[in-house]
Order: C-alpha cells, then structure tokens, then sequence
C-alpha cells in the first residue's frame, strides 16, 4: 500500500489531478503511483432528463482555459454535447443606477464567451477520461474509503494514510483536494485567513417567459449579486445565483414557487420577463477562506482545500483547475528529474505559481463586493459613471475579458 501520490477528494479539481498524472505518466521513465480517495467516489452516470428538476443545482462558467484544459484530459470530449451552454454575450448592470456593461464574443473574434455546464456532467467527464486512461496506462487505484488521519513524514519521506477500513498507506505526496472545510489541510496543520461574506446564495433552475439569448446576466442589487446564467437544452431555462443576506434568504426559501417566482421577477427588474417556474432550491453560506501556505512537507493543497471566493464572477472552479494543471506540471517534471515530489523545492514552485494569481482574483471578487454593497450616494453616482465609461472603452473591455477566459 505505497504510493507516489495520494489524492483525498474525488471532485473536479482531484479527478483532474488524476487524470492529468495518469497522462504525464506516458512520457515518464518511472511513472507515478496514485490513488484517489473519496468515499463518495461513484460510478453512477448524472441524469440527463430535461424535466426543470433534472439539472443539477451547481453549475459553472467555465473559461477558455479550462475548456482546453479538459479537452488536454479528453474530458470535454465526453460531456454530452446536449448538456453544453456555451454564452456570447454578458449583461451587468448597477440595480442602484443606470451604469451597464455588455461583453459580447464577437469583440474578441471567439466563438464563446465560456460554457455554463452543471458540475456533475464535468465531473462524470473527467472520470470516464480517467477511467479510460488507468484501464490503458495504468498508474491509479481509486479508493471508496474515508481518510481517518494523516501522520507525520517518517524519515524515510512517506506520509502515512490512515484509511477507516483499517488499511494504511503510505505516500510520498499527499495532497488535499477535499474542498473548503478541507481535513487534509487541517491534519497537515495549514492556517487559513478566512472571513463571512455575509450573504447566502440560493441556487435553483427556473424557466424564464424570455429566451436568455446565450448571454449571461447578472445585476447588482446592494445585498448581494443576482445571476442568471443560460442552460442547456432550452433557452429559457436558467440556472440562477442569488447571493442575498441571510434575513432575505430565510424570508425567499419560506415562500411557495408562486411567491418566490414572483420576488425572482421583480428582483431582476422583469429583464427575461416573468419567471414561469422553477425547481427546488438549493442554499449555502458564503465564505472567503485562503490558506496561508498551501505546502508542508510531504503534504499540498489545491483548489477550494486552497481558496474558495465569492462566486459572482464564477471564478472559483476555474482558479482550482488552474491550480490541478499546474501541480500537475510541477510534480511531472520533478518526477522526471528525479526530484522528491514533496519537498519544499517542487512544492514551493506550485505555490509561487498559484498563489499570486488565486490572491489577485480574491481581491477583486472582494472590491466587487464591497463597491456594489456601498450606499454612500457619490459612490454609487462615481460606480455607475465608472461602468458606462468602462462599457465604451473596448480596447480595456478585450483586456479584461481576455484575462478572464485565461488567454492573455
């Protein structure tokens, strides 16, 4: 039971790992030995009914970057087209003001802005491309198990892993990919700076009387961002975001679909018309969390493990499969170098590649966050002055966005 690599957490950023080592493992002399624990692991394929209540809840905006990223794995590949949203168009505007910004595709002469895909059909994609790459290469034992604890790196540079059934595996690296309330970082003993947003975001899919156009709105509203992000399938479907206050949340999930449909409406201003219908909802508390390392010996964080940040700019997946590619890369390359994988020399590097980049994000996602909530009245009039002059600046706008979807 010794491993190479041990990945706690089967979600998008852990699976990606896998798949992207499995990958590298071809070109390598000694390949990696991985195992990829999570006792949720499933082998279940995701509905694909088209009835409101058969999308999944949780969906992302996935960037250029990250689509090339998967089709890298042949992941992408193998998400059914039906289920891809791809949008050309964004919408925001200052519910407080007139101030609007609009980004369309054809600006940047691409074909899509990104692709709104529920999370369950990505990750399903990624491990049918996993699966199919261990069956050929080999490399990985994937583990139904829940980690009991992590001890200390003996001297002869293994990380025990202590599994519940009793087993315990040994590992040169370990990493945490077990999300925000990660217990990896917390046995490898990883600080974070953390602190509440102050809002809930209720998800849900609701049918709209208009079509969403392809274009991804989101308007501002002072307690928090209200998205609307198109589905596939039927272009008046769409998967909302509401980050609100937790008053408003209790008050909003307390009502029937009438009376929610209708406070929907009105909260984004009738933009797509009446909302129709809607599913059931879906609630979470939102939380700014950064590790202040993402490294100890013999132990590594990624993703949400890493950081998790505000989602009304969709960021959060997109920054944890930056974080999956790039680790990956860095023990890839240590591994042919003959290098140990979980020092502080090849660790060190992933951080100093990441952590600038994730930090950077947070803080705008933060200043977001606060311009939008000010209620100072030269604030908002400077904000929304601010936006129209940003809308009419397209060399700024092509910068922006170009960033954004990972291609500057």
């Amino acid at each position: 039971m010794q491993y190479d690599v041990v990945i706690v957490g089967a979600g998008l950023v852990g699976q990606s790992i896998a798949a992207a080592l499995v990958q590298g493992n071809e070109a390598l002399k000694n390949p990696l030995k991985i195992a990829l624990i999570d006792p949720h692991f499933s082998s279940e394929a995701p509905a694909r009914g088209t009835d409101i209540q058969d999308f999944d809840l949780r969906v992302s905006a996935l960037t250029e970057k990250t689509r090339a990223f998967l089709e890298s794995l042949g992941a992408w590949q193998k998400i059914p087209a039906e289920r891809l949203a791809p949008y050309t168009h964004m919408h925001v505007w200052d519910a407080e003001g007139t101030g609007a910004v609009n980004f369309d595709a054809a600006d940047l002469h691409v074909p899509a802005l990104g692709h709104i895909v529920e999370n369950s059909q990505t990750l399903w994609g990624i491990q049918q491309s996993l699966q199919s790459m261990a069956e050929t290469n080999g490399g990985v034992d994937i583990l139904a198990e829940s980690v009991r604890y992590l001890d200390n790196r003996d001297p002869e540079g293994y990380t025990p892993v202590a599994l519940d059934n009793g087993d315990m595996l040994r590992a040169r690296l370990v990493i945490g990919a077990d999300g925000a309330m990660s217990r990896v970082r917390a046995w490898a003993g990883l600080p974070t700076r953390e602190w509440d947003y102050g809002h809930h975001a209720i998800v849900a899919t609701v049918r709209c009387e208009q079509s969403m156009q392809a274009t991804a709105w989101q308007r501002f509203r002072p307690q928090g961002p209200l998205a609307f992000l198109p589905m596939p399938h039927d272009e008046h479907l769409a998967s909302i975001v509401w980050s609100t206050t937790e008053d408003e949340a209790d008050e909003l999930l307390a009502m029937n679909d009438e009376a929610f449909n209708a406070a929907l409406t009105q909260a984004f201003e009738s933009h797509l018309g009446n909302i129709t219908a809607s599913s059931d909802k879906g609630r979470f508390p939102l939380r700014q969390r950064h590790a202040k390392d993402y490294w100890c010996e013999g132990v590594v964080l990624a993703g949400d493990a890493a950081h998790t940040i505000h989602p009304l700019a969709g960021q959060g997946v997109n920054l944890g499969f930056k974080d999956a590619q790039t680790l990956a890369e860095e023990l890839l390359r240590a591994q042919s170098k003959g290098l140990d994988i979980g020092s502080a020399l090849v660790l060190g590097r992933y951080q100093r590649r990441r952590q600038a980049d994730n930090l950077s994000t947070m803080a705008v996602m933060e200043g977001f966050k606060r311009l939008f909530a000010a209620d100072d009245p030269l604030l908002r009039w400077l904000r929304n002055e601010g936006m129209r002059l940003f809308d009419r600046l397209l060399p700024v706008k092509q910068h922006v966005v170009m960033k954004a979807m990972g291609l500057d």
